[in-house]
């Protein structure tokens, strides 16, 4: 999935790339720049020579370096029209170099001096790339996650008809999944230290909020077990009946109508 995000990111700028390409005359490469990325001693150079070092590093493959040439159009060019395109190449640059933070801060940079330019979608949709390839396993910290699920939902809300709103779409599933899921490890936590009503918030929140996830079934069947613990029978069956219509072939049904059956006969949904 990522790989072909990345596919789809590059195909884009190489596009911008070309365009870039016919303004430039049988500019001479230059050196000044180890393949390192480590020689960042620039000096004054004209616009169209360093943009296209900058290109000729980053079709290289030497990412960094590619991305403080772009950051020095900008810094030696801010008012020529290569300064736009260098902010946006820079954010690609540093992206494809797995500086997400960097990427971040160029690309929102981009958007902050050129929010209504016709690349603008393509700048949230990599500020949103940034996070979502930076989230980790449900066992940790879910900030990045967080706002990757932010960063998408935008790219939706803005440009709900473009290309990359329809991948965003796919990606915040995985997204809700990822924090369905902590939400769930963090619920059965305070379950098995007897802290249900600490519980029963979680999950009620996983049902509320990512109903559409694989987490859903789980989530119901946990909140039929805190509400036996908590002495309300009542709310356990209408959990374990919103469970059976939802999922009627869900193992998690099955286990929640034997637990009904076992300590709560005879009551009713509340």
């Amino acid at each position: 999935m990522i790989t072909t995000s990345r596919r789809s990111l590059k195909l884009t700028l190489t596009a911008a790339m070309v365009a870039g390409s016919t303004l430039l005359s049988g500019c001479a490469a230059f050196g000044g720049g180890g393949d390192d990325g480590t020689d960042t001693a620039y000096v004054a150079r004209d616009v169209e020579s360093l943009y296209s070092e900058a290109k000729r590093r980053l079709e290289g493959g030497n990412t960094k370096l590619a991305a403080a040439l772009f950051d020095e159009v900008e810094r030696q060019h801010p008012y020529s029209p290569w300064a736009r395109r260098a902010q946006l190449m820079s954010a690609f640059s540093y992206y494809s170099a797995r500086d997400y933070n960097k990427a971040v801060a160029s690309a929102q940079r981009f958007l902050s001096i050129h929010p209504g330019n016709k690349d603008a979608p393509y700048a949230y949709y990599l500020i949103a790339l940034s996070y979502y390839e930076q989230i980790s396993d449900v066992q940790r910290d879910q900030k990045i996650t967080e706002q990757a699920r932010v960063a998408l939902t935008e790219v939706n809300r803005r440009f709900p008809q473009s290309e990359y709103a329809a991948d965003a779409r796919l990606k915040l599933d995985l997204v809700n999944d990822h924090l369905a899921g902590k939400e769930m490890e963090i619920g059965r936590y305070y379950q098995r230290s007897g802290r249900w009503l600490a519980a029963q918030i979680r999950f009620q929140n996983v049902v509320d909020n990512f109903q559409t996830t694989s987490h859903a079934p789980e989530a119901l069947y946990r909140l039929t077990e805190s509400s036996l613990a908590l002495g309300i029978p009542q709310e356990a069956v209408k959990y374990a009946a919103v469970l059976g219509a939802n999922y009627p072939g869900s193992e998690w049904y099955d286990k929640a109508y034997d637990l009904v059956q076992d300590e709560a006969p005879g009551a009713t949904a509340g």
